[in-house]
């Protein structure tokens, strides 16, 4: 058996609390990495979308991930969200990173404007000088580019993405991203395509509802990257019973999604810095009775 690297595994994208006046709760957030880690998940992933990275100070966020570090026990992967407007600002978070103890960097692409092919690269290139392996970040739904199979292949062959976090929910893309590149490692993006992504080849799962009810996710997670065709009969129940709630990750209210169903379960999600607000009356029942009914069918 290979041992584990730093983005195998599922690594949970940390969902931030916050105190009442919006300053982050720094204690809590340890604790609730503390937490991932007993209950089984191999790691997290700091300043992320879902820890609502965009609404930090510099000093908030470079403490996030010393926050984690700290807070991480030995085995358990931090990996820090290093995604920003400028190029020069994410080659200096990959900087205080590395410098902080984290294992790896999560990146996305350029996403100030529509970057040619030829930036993108130069900004793998950028954080590359960091000395941390790279987990690009695909999600052209939110930024204005998209890492497609050719241009995954590029990076990772000039030695700047070790594995690609694919956000589009387009599972095809998997098969063509391993023709392209071999030795790239697949990680699942969205919490509703972990059984296709499973099947396909993943072998990381940056995920969002771990941070609600871990246990019955890993087992999902397990049973779906285990290549054997007897732990499929049993993730699909788990996965036809979820997906329902799984879904609400690939939602843009995903972050107010998610922390509600942490509530709901026993955890500190709260509320989150504006402009992202309250959710809708409906679409906060819709939430509430999915978790509600996860919670009753005894998953954890």
């Amino acid at each position: 058996m290979t041992e584990r690297k730093p983005w195998h595994g599922v690594i949970v994208a940390t969902a931030l609390p916050f105190r009442d006046d919006y300053s982050v709760d720094y204690d809590a957030y340890a604790e609730h990495v503390k937490w991932l880690a007993e209950s089984g998940c191999d790691g997290v992933a700091p300043n992320g979308s879902l820890g609502e990275y965009q609404t930090l100070t510099d000093e908030e966020r470079a403490r996030v991930i010393t926050t984690a570090v700290e807070a991480a026990p030995e085995g358990f992967s931090v990996m820090a969200g290093v995604g920003a407007y400028s190029s020069l600002q994410s080659e200096r978070w990959a900087h205080q990173a590395a410098e902080a103890g984290a294992d790896c960097v999560m990146l996305l692409p350029p996403n100030s404007y529509r970057a040619n092919n030829d930036e993108v690269v130069e900004h793998y290139r950028r954080v590359g000088k960091a000395g941390l392996p790279i987990v690009g970040y695909n999600n052209p739904i939110d930024t204005k580019v998209d890492l497609t199979p050719e241009l995954i292949a590029r990076i990772h062959g000039e030695g700047n993405m070790v594995a690609v976090k694919e956000f589009t929910g387009d599972v095809r893309r998997a098969y063509e991203i391993k023709e392209l590149a071999p030795e790239m490692d697949l990680v699942i993006g969205t919490d509703d395509t972990v059984l296709e992504m499973g099947l396909a080849g993943a072998v990381g799962w940056v995920s969002g509802y771990p941070n609600a009810i871990p246990e019955s996710t890993i087992e999902l997670y397990r049973l779906s990257t285990s290549g054997k065709v007897e732990d499929l009969v049993r993730a699909k129940e788990i996965y036809t019973d979820l997906h329902s709630l799984l879904r609400w990750d690939s939602k843009t209210e995903f972050v107010q999604a998610i922390k509600l169903s942490m509530d709901i379960a026993g955890r500190k999600g709260g509320h989150c810095r504006p402009p992202r607000g309250p959710l809708s009356a409906s679409m906060a029942e819709a939430i509430t009775a999915d978790t509600k009914k996860a919670l009753a069918n005894g998953y954890k």
